[in-house]
């Protein structure tokens, strides 16, 4: 059971992150110019999660960025899954990178349209 879930946010996080990068050419239109907007998305996301240190611990300007973080709830449904079995915030989790992914799909879909145009 533990492992379709595993499965589903790996793809919804999947499908987040490719809608993203549909976003960033849109915009950039040169590979270089996507290559390292990118970088310096993902980087600060990583780091602006769960994913090293607690959220309780960090400063309130960052919590606030944490909870439109999708990697932050990444992190925690995957930690529910695999290590503490602790169900609780799943469901949050899962609904939280869902709508979130969307949101992006949606913006990709409009980019992707303008990009083909």
């Amino acid at each position: 059971m533990n492992i379709v879930g595993v499965v589903t946010v790996i793809i919804l996080f999947g499908m987040c992150i490719s809608s993203l990068s549909i976003c960033l050419v849109s915009v950039f239109k040169t590979r270089e110019r996507v290559m390292g907007i990118a970088q310096a998305i993902i980087m600060p996301l990583f780091f602006a999660s769960n994913a090293i240190f607690p959220v309780s611990i960090m400063p309130k300007w960052l919590q606030a960025i944490v909870v439109i973080n999708p990697l932050t709830y990444v992190v925690s449904a995957l930690r529910a899954l695999l290590i503490s079995g602790d169900f609780g915030h799943l469901l949050r989790d899962m609904v939280a990178l869902t709508i979130i992914t969307l949101v992006f799909v949606f913006l990709a879909t409009i980019g992707f349209r303008r990009v083909i145009d």
